[in-house]
């Protein structure tokens, strides 16, 4: 039993519900809505990445109220490929004011009865 327990890693998020991230490599950011604690996506989605790019299934991974310059939309990011975004700036996202209500000192909370 003890080699089993010892073999189990559990991972928790490093980013939480509300918080505003940026992509490592690509120019987006975005708000955090939802996450799994490993990937839970389709096999075609995965395949899709570039393999020298695609990123480890078991780790956490983020949906995104994403935004770029020049539009908004819904992004789904593995752990390894986000940054905390320190800009303080408003996210765009036309569906952020449904979710989140927005504090004073710019991050956001998840409005009652919609955090998971």
């Amino acid at each position: 039993m003890n080699d089993r327990v010892n073999s189990l890693t559990i991972r928790s998020a490093k980013y939480r519900i509300g918080q505003v991230v940026r992509h490592r490599v690509y120019p987006f950011r975005g708000i955090i809505f939802d996450v799994d604690p490993e990937f839970d996506n389709t096999d075609e989605w995965y395949d899709s990445i570039p393999e020298e790019v695609r990123p480890r299934k078991d780790q956490p991974f983020y949906h995104l109220l994403a935004e770029n310059e020049d539009s908004e939309y819904i992004a789904y990011v593995s752990e390894q490929n986000l940054l905390e975004d320190n800009s303080h700036e408003p996210v765009r996202h036309p569906q952020v004011d449904e979710i989140f209500t927005r504090r004073p000192d710019g991050t956001y909370q998840a409005k009652t009865g919609l955090a998971h």
